[in-house]
């Protein structure tokens, strides 16, 4: 499982590109995951109702068309969840049964040397094993 960030995409290009090697070479499966934050309760009255699901239909065509570009057809699924980066990941792994996170890592700035990164999450947390890509 790759997750990416598409607010920033040239950060994840190694973690892709790393892991669409490993999954022609192992002739494995792919699943990108991208984590949206929930939309705030202040805003809800100035959104329209089905905001939540336009957005994530925005976003899964986006991981669609990234799928599209790895060359494996239909090795690649596609996955967008909702809440806290790190927390909505570990559940995708569970409930998916994933054997290998392989993610970006950005360089830290002081607020991550103290509460930790999401990837330093993953790293800890994970019930797979994890490969960070810089």
């Amino acid at each position: 499982m790759v997750p990416l960030d598409l607010s920033e995409s040239s950060l994840d290009k190694a973690a892709l590109d790393t892991a669409v090697d490993l999954a022609r070479r192992e002739a494995s499966t792919l699943r990108l995951i991208h984590v949206m934050p929930l939309t705030p309760a202040l805003l809800a009255d100035y959104v329209p109702l089905d905001f939540d699901v336009q957005q994530i239909a925005s976003v899964k065509q986006e991981l669609e068309v990234i799928a599209s570009d790895t060359g494996l057809g239909g090795r690649v699924a596609v996955v967008v969840r909702q809440g806290g980066v790190y927390h909505e990941i570990l559940e995708e792994v569970k409930r998916a049964q994933i054997d290998l996170i392989i993610m970006s890592s950005h360089r830290p700035d002081m607020r991550d040397y103290l509460i930790g990164s999401n990837a330093g999450r993953m790293v800890r947390h994970a019930t797979c094993s994890v490969l960070v890509v810089r």
